[in-house]
């Protein structure tokens, strides 16, 4: 009866953890789905404010050709860089994602280009994926640790995390300091769709948060053939080796300190526009230099 008992117990443990692994394999083959070549439209509307007498700012409307690369695909990693086609002629260097399994250890958005470093328990991220956004020049942007959802042929991860404002009104607008994101990641029949409900939100130290004004948001993107991105994938592949030193540097970056507060300009010209400007003969050291000269 004892072996009998110990036997099921073992059997139960196997069956969890494969069920865990089947799982996981889900997770990533989703994460992976959104690499390819995309037809993107995004569409934003404000929709919601306590004020009645707020002025709801226009729609915006945009669209765009965009490549997604896999840049790395470990056990608990997966790494996607997105790059923008411009005219059919010109690639720019957009953002990149990385989704790691169960990380404990995530970047939040304060204010005035400030993140945080924040260690999460182990059991607060079991079986979650951490989704790490970043800016053009590599530097952070917004992360949050969420559990990928597959039920019903539905395949969807979501989260609600501080950003700051985002590319289309950093520039236009300083009515409010933070974007409260609820982001929600999930595949389409036609590729895949990133929804957002955003709150953007007053923030003072010493005060409540003030919600300004609520926001509905889609990027929906739409696969096309990858020879429609073949201009982007060969600029990958001859620009890959620079950034993948600069990635390397701001990973030391994120592990020397427990706060990444970052300098608009220096010099009057910003953080990317001295990265762009380098080539892959770059050394760590030359890039360590630049990104000192941008952290307070």
């Amino acid at each position: 009866m004892k072996q009998l008992a110990i036997f099921t117990l073992l059997s139960i443990a196997f069956s969890l953890q494969a069920n865990a692994q089947s799982k996981k394999k889900k997770d990533k083959q989703a994460i992976k789905e959104m690499c390819g070549c995309y037809e993107i439209k995004f569409k934003y509307a404000e929709t919601f404010s306590p004020d009645i007498a707020y002025e709801k700012a226009y729609d915006y409307r945009a669209s765009a050709l965009e490549w997604a690369e896999l840049v790395e695909d470990k056990n608990d990693k997966v790494s996607i860089q997105h790059l923008l086609i411009v005219n059919d002629t010109m690639v720019v260097k957009h953002w990149r994602q990385d989704w790691e399994f169960e990380n404990k250890r995530v970047f939040n958005y304060e204010s005035k280009n400030t993140w945080s470093m924040t260690d999460l328990s182990k059991d607060q991220v079991k079986g979650q994926w951490t989704q790490k956004v970043y800016q053009v020049d590599d530097s952070p942007r917004y992360s949050g640790s969420a559990t990928w959802i597959h039920a019903d042929g539905k395949h969807y991860w979501e989260n609600k995390i501080d950003a700051p404002l985002p590319r289309r009104e950093y520039s236009k607008r300083d009515d409010y300091n933070i974007m409260v994101r609820g982001n929600n990641v999930q595949l389409t029949n036609y590729g895949w769709l990133h929804e957002q409900d955003n709150d953007k939100v007053i923030r003072e130290i010493g005060k409540e948060d003030e919600l300004l004004v609520q926001e509905k948001g889609y990027n929906i993107y739409k696969k096309v053939a990858d020879d429609e991105c073949k201009i982007a994938r060969d600029w990958w592949k001859e620009n890959t080796a620079l950034w993948k030193k600069v990635r390397q540097e701001w990973n030391k970056v994120f592990a020397e300190n427990s706060k990444v507060e970052l300098k608009n300009k220096v010099d009057d010209k910003r953080l990317y526009q001295y990265l762009f400007a380098l080539d892959n003969d770059a050394t760590n050291d030359e890039i360590r230099t630049i990104l000192n000269k941008f952290l307070n």
